[in-house]
């Protein structure tokens, strides 16, 4: 497999170049009870808008019933792969509080914890693969969440898998050379 560590333009943490979203996840591999504390505790930490922390996380084990409900909703070929890691999680903005006072920044605020989560994932030698290609009504119904609670994404974890784990549609995108935009694209105005 080619080297999936970022060839970045100027250097940046170790566990950022090394963080990458593979699809094969070892079908063997579970996490003990505990194992994902860290993470979510370093999603914990992360800022949100006027401290208020509008993320929530449905965290399902591979084998539980709610392992099948989240995998059940996943869309393309997130469906062909997803089923071998430890565990799903949903990523959930709380978008509004409890007296229905809108909360704008909620998913902009998950999206933080979430990236907080999966630094730290990665650290702990955790790799995970965030999705949008789930059916967010499904969700929605299959842990009656409130409708101020908004399923926004879904993240595959555990350890990495061998492409033999993976459908052959999907062996060469997976080796496939890491890309971003140059870094130059990504700034609109430079004073």
């Amino acid at each position: 497999m080619n080297s999936r560590i970022a060839q970045t333009s100027v250097p940046v943490l170790d566990t950022l170049a090394e963080r990458w979203s593979p699809r094969a996840f070892d079908p063997d591999h579970s996490l003990p009870e505990g194992a994902l504390r860290g993470i979510f505790e370093a999603a914990r930490w992360a800022p949100s808008a006027s401290n208020t922390q509008p993320w929530r996380f449905i965290l399902a084990r591979r084998g539980s019933d709610s392992f099948a409900k989240i995998r059940e909703a996943l869309v393309g070929t997130n469906a062909s792969w997803a089923g071998n890691a430890a565990a799903l999680i949903v990523n959930v903005a709380e978008t509004e509080d409890a007296e229905g006072n809108a909360r704008p920044w909620a998913e902009y605020d998950l999206g933080q914890a979430v990236a907080h989560l999966s630094v730290q994932a990665q650290s702990e030698g955790l790799h995970l693969h965030q999705m949008g290609g789930f059916d967010r009504q499904a969700i929605r119904a299959a842990f009656a969440l409130e409708a101020r609670f908004v399923p926004v994404s879904v993240t595959a974890i555990g350890a990495l898998g061998g492409l033999d784990h993976l459908p052959e549609a999907l062996r060469d995108r997976e080796q496939a050379p890491r890309e971003r935009m140059p870094l130059e694209n990504l700034i609109l105005v430079r004073d």
